[in-house]
């Protein structure tokens, strides 16, 4: 019943960010994939959703397994026959499951045969010790809320049985660490899909020399707290260069201090990949703010930097570790730590065409070379995924 009630909630948010028409469309996507059908392999995703968070970290994955020898399988935690997989595959990857009578029986035949389970998180919602640092938990709906309550996945995390996790940065590898797991940094990359949708969008772009637009995408309504960390420099952005204006693509409550600049701001709604990648496209710089020291942010990975680049793009990031790391300062895009970096670099790309385009020349060439699953390695994860599969 519990778990029903959650998926109400979340029905009745993804209603709310995408609208009747495309949040319709996800949540039939959500209902078709419980029946999709499921043979056999060497690894096993199981999904609570099929969001982005998904798409990256169970499809994209599996993607880059597969083209290393691996047969993958991905289903969602709901799918009616899901205890009886425990016998089809080798390595069991649980990414955002809730902890149901469903799932809890899988496990527990996965333990009778000895295979592996792998607990996967690109988020820090696991553990509810850190959800008062999660703006977005603080306005959701109370039944959605009780997806977060006792973290998602915890159960599985803290079973002795399960020694080894997957994540995307090095802050998150540190959090599992400390409950002695065996870590692997798997970092998100982009799909095949994408890059040819990003081929075909360089393509067609054009740039317009009297605009600079400043571009924020907001996957989510959680992103309100990390937007407000640039808006005084936005604002003093905008005072200055008559020429820039900043759009907004997705969810987020538009700040007082910017509603002043009129039909310099735009907002558009949440789209579908394809469209986004040709949002960023039309955009000249790319924004990605993020509260420094708020251990939600600090989890992030680096995924608008490369989501950028793939496009041309360049991105002025905030200055976690993730972005310094991802990030040539100066050279592929640029990283801030205070509101007067924000303003001096961001001054240094409107005002030069040239440098804006080479940086996002040499931003979508490490985009190509290390976030893409074609390019994708990781050998020491793949050396403990063939052992475990052979060990079967």
């Amino acid at each position: 019943m519990k778990l029903f009630l959650i998926k109400i909630g979340k029905t009745f948010h993804t209603l709310k960010r995408e609208g009747v028409v495309r949040g319709g469309r996800r949540i039939l996507a959500a209902f078709f994939a419980l029946f999709r059908r499921v043979g056999s392999g060497d690894i096993l995703f199981v999904t609570g959703g099929v969001g982005d968070s998904t798409l990256y970290r169970c499809h994209h994955v599996a993607e880059e397994l597969e083209r290393h020898g691996f047969h993958c399988g991905i289903t969602v935690q709901d799918n009616p026959f899901l205890p009886r997989y425990a016998e089809k595959f080798s390595v069991f990857i649980f990414h955002r499951v809730l902890f149901t009578p469903s799932v809890a029986k899988l496990i527990e035949r996965i333990k009778e045969r000895n295979k592996t389970i792998i607990f996967e998180t690109d988020d820090l919602v696991y553990d509810p010790r850190y959800l008062a640092y999660m703006d977005y938990y603080t306005v959701m709906n109370p039944l959605e809320r009780k997806l977060y309550e006792h973290g998602v996945g915890g159960e599985i995390l803290d079973d002795p049985y399960v020694k080894t996790c997957t994540t995307t940065t090095f802050f998150l590898a540190h959090k599992l660490r400390e409950k002695e797991k065996n870590v692997f940094i798997v970092p998100n990359r982009l799909a095949k899909k994408d890059v040819s949708i990003a081929q075909s969008v360089l393509r067609e772009r054009r740039s317009d020399a009297a605009r600079v637009t400043l571009a924020y995408f907001s996957g989510t309504a959680s992103h309100n707290k990390d937007f407000a960390t640039i808006v005084e420099p936005l604002a003093r952005i905008l005072a200055k260069y008559p020429q820039a204006r900043v759009a907004i693509h997705g969810p987020l409550d538009l700040p007082d201090d910017l509603k002043k600049f009129g039909d310099r701001i735009v907002q558009t709604p949440y789209v579908a990949r394809e469209k986004h990648f040709h949002n960023i496209a039309r955009s000249d710089v790319n924004l990605a703010p993020l509260e420094i020291g708020n251990p939600f942010c600090e989890a992030k990975s680096e995924l608008k930097f490369f989501e950028a680049g793939i496009v041309g793009v360049p991105t002025v990031a905030s200055a976690t570790r993730t972005f310094r790391e991802a990030i040539a300062d100066g050279i592929d895009g640029f990283v801030a730590s205070t509101a007067d970096e924000w303003v001096a670099k961001l001054s240094q790309l409107i005002e030069s065409a040239d440098r804006r385009n080479r940086m996002g020349e040499l931003a979508m060439k490490k985009a190509s070379q290390f976030y893409t699953t074609q390019n994708a390695e990781n050998e020491g994860y793949y050396a403990f995924l063939r052992n475990a599969v052979h060990h079967q």
